[in-house]
């Protein structure tokens, strides 16, 4: 395996619009989500639409996405704003729709693209769905039970 990236942050809400927490560490619970995490208890904004909320149990967001956003658009977005489960770095997220990857010692799976949606936008600033279209970050289902850590690797099927 080829290691390409890192956990920059971690995050988690324990209810749909509550504010996100930082942790250093944190349990991915697989078939579930995070432990403590909105959508590993079913309480969150979209549990129960459109997707399993297995298939969206963690979301990954691009260090380099909120570089790129305040450059071309001067929207300012902190990790927590973007209301995604990991800040990683040194991966291009879109290709990992359909892709088995490692994080730490947990195995996941690509599922579809984070789209922006509505509710981001009313608790950030105007201009951010478009600003984040195509880059969004990117929905996973967890494989495999263990502990993901800040700083550890992102590995990717070489």
């Amino acid at each position: 395996m080829q290691e390409t990236g890192r956990v920059l942050g971690i995050f988690t809400a324990p209810a749909e619009g509550a504010p996100m927490v930082a942790h250093a560490s944190i349990e991915a619970l697989a078939g579930h989500g995070l432990a403590g995490d909105r959508y590993a208890i079913a309480a969150g904004s979209y549990s129960g639409k459109r997707l399993e909320d297995s298939e969206r149990a963690i979301t990954l967001f691009a260090r380099e996405t909120l570089d790129a956003v305040a450059a071309e658009h001067g929207i300012v977005l902190t990790p927590e704003q973007t209301r995604r489960n990991l800040l990683v770095e040194g991966l291009a997220l879109n290709d990992l729709v359909g892709v088995t990857f490692t994080v730490g010692g947990v195995q996941l799976r690509g599922v579809d693209l984070a789209h922006p949606c509505a509710y981001l936008q009313e608790l950030t600033e105007p201009g951010v769905l478009r600003a984040l279209t195509d880059r969004g970050g990117v929905r996973a289902e967890i494989l495999t039970s263990g502990p993901i850590t800040v700083g550890d690797a992102v590995t990717i099927p070489g």
